[in-house]
């Protein structure tokens, strides 16, 4: 058989793959581990008990933004390193954005603030313990990516588990907001991005044991 009929041949019995089938797996994936991680809060954490009129606040909604804009940013990363041609993470300098606009808010937190309430407002009551359980939290979420990832090529193994990981610390963090009562932008800014950067790290360590195809 000449080479031209045997990659005609090849390719006539490919089936058609949906145009967004990256998009929705992941979408899938990251969904039903955001469902787990709710459960684990609810059962174990449980929710702030002022959780309807904080969300008629600014704080709430600032912690929101910023670690929904991080997981954006981290998702459209991932889907991109699901293709075996990606040579970079595009997307992730949009990480940029979110943390600027935050670091300006804690730093007019800080000239609002005496310089002896300065310890306490990057503390709060929970320093010791956010970011251990946004990482911790993040292990579902990161999970049902793996899982989309079974049926993808992705080249930069080491890269793709960092960024899966990012968004799945992301992600994390945001249902965490859902119980932590912390409302200083400089607490979220050191300790939940503490926590959503030990979730990469742990994906940039063992994701390609699992991304490997």
């Amino acid at each position: 058989m000449q080479t031209d009929d045997l990659i005609r041949s090849l390719a006539g019995n490919v089936a058609a793959v949906s145009p967004h089938l990256v998009e929705r797996r992941v979408t899938v994936g990251i969904a039903v581990g955001a469902v787990v991680t709710l459960m684990a809060i609810a059962s174990t954490l449980g929710f702030r008990p002022d959780l309807a009129v904080a969300m008629h606040g600014f704080t709430f909604w600032m912690k929101s933004a910023y670690t929904i804009s991080l997981g954006i940013a981290a998702i459209a990363a991932t889907v991109h390193l699901s293709r075996p041609d990606a040579t970079r993470a595009q997307w992730l300098w949009l990480l940029v954005i979110p943390f600027g606009l935050l670091a300006c808010v804690a730093a007019g937190e800080l000239f609002r603030t005496p310089i002896d309430g300065w310890l306490p407002l990057w503390l709060g009551q929970s320093w010791k313990r956010c970011s251990i359980f946004v990482a911790m939290l993040s292990a579902p979420i990161f999970i049902g990516m793996i899982w989309a990832f079974r049926q993808f090529a992705p080249t930069r193994l080491r890269l793709t588990g960092a960024t899966a990981g990012l968004a799945s610390g992301a992600c994390a963090a945001t249902l965490y907001g859902l119980h932590c009562p912390e409302a200083s932008a400089m607490f979220v800014l050191t300790w939940y991005s503490l926590g959503i950067g030990l979730a990469a790290l742990a994906g940039a360590l063992i994701g390609p044991r699992f991304l490997r195809w």
